[in-house]
């Protein structure tokens, strides 16, 4: 089974790329982020007519989430328990969707960007990763062996050669230690960060900011990974970072994760 995130940054504006990914790559499941759209304009039917199941999850023009699948798509859940709210009204945001799709369950993860190191976002942040990292654990211990994979836009970026210079970010969101420590927490709660250990090459990238040529300068950041329960992590035979799919005319500014399992 192949399983895939990708930050599309707007379904309707990536629309005929993302299904001819799948068909090209023969994606078994889908996990969308940044989908942009309300549920009830989520466009479902080119992904029903390639033979997907869709789940959505977006409550306005911003954030949303998503996943496909063509191995079944059971027990879709819109957020998780303990997820904290922001905004006035606080209200819970479209950033996480979990489903069973082929005997995993698939989370398709938008962490909030923080924004600055002294804006409220960033508390919100930090709130929102340790009520996930809560979340997750109590994930491990219900049944027995539980396949689980949290994957989708971290925008933490855990080490100094997931950006492409260190010092350009001083002082800003995605390399401070609380985000860093926010991010390593999993591991600590039991999970596998499962493409660093396929792919741990320096300064390979996830996501190419579309300002100041930054993909032609490949000055970029990783950071979209995926977290896997211990026995689902023994599945995965293969990871891979779809760079290509930054190139060409509307390409969003996330690339394609992989994971193969065996």
């Amino acid at each position: 089974m192949r399983i895939a995130t990708w930050n599309v940054n707007s379904i309707r504006a990536r629309l005929d790329r993302v299904i001819a990914y799948l068909e090209r790559a023969q994606i078994d499941v889908l996990a969308m982020q940044e989908t942009k759209v309300k549920d009830a304009a989520f466009p479902a039917g080119p992904f029903e007519a390639a033979g997907y199941e869709v789940a959505a999850f977006g409550l306005n023009q911003w954030n949303g989430v998503a996943i496909a699948s063509r191995v079944g798509l059971d027990d879709v859940v819109r957020g998780f328990p303990g997820q904290p709210a922001w905004g006035d009204p606080p209200a819970v945001e479209a950033r996480a969707l979990g489903a069973t799709c082929g005997g995993v369950r698939v989370w398709s993860l938008y962490v909030p960007h923080g924004r600055a190191l002294d804006h409220p976002h960033m508390a919100y942040k930090l709130e929102f990763l340790a009520a996930l990292r809560r979340a997750a654990q109590g994930w491990l211990i219900e049944g027995a062996g539980p396949q689980i994979a949290i994957v989708g836009d971290w925008n933490v970026a855990p080490l100094d050669t997931d950006v492409w210079d260190i010092a350009a970010f001083e002082g800003f969101t995605h390399v401070s230690s609380p985000e860093r420590a926010a991010f390593r927490a999993f591991a600590e709660a039991g999970y596998r960060e499962v493409t660093r250990e396929h792919l741990p090459a320096e300064h390979l990238y996830t996501q190419w900011d579309y300002q100041q040529l930054r993909f032609p300068r490949n000055e970029g950041m990783r950071i979209d990974f995926a977290y896997c329960s211990p026995v689902l992590a023994e599945r995965v035979a293969s990871c891979a970072i779809v760079r290509d799919e930054r190139k060409g005319k509307g390409a969003s500014d996330h690339v394609p994760v992989e994971l193969d399992l065996a």
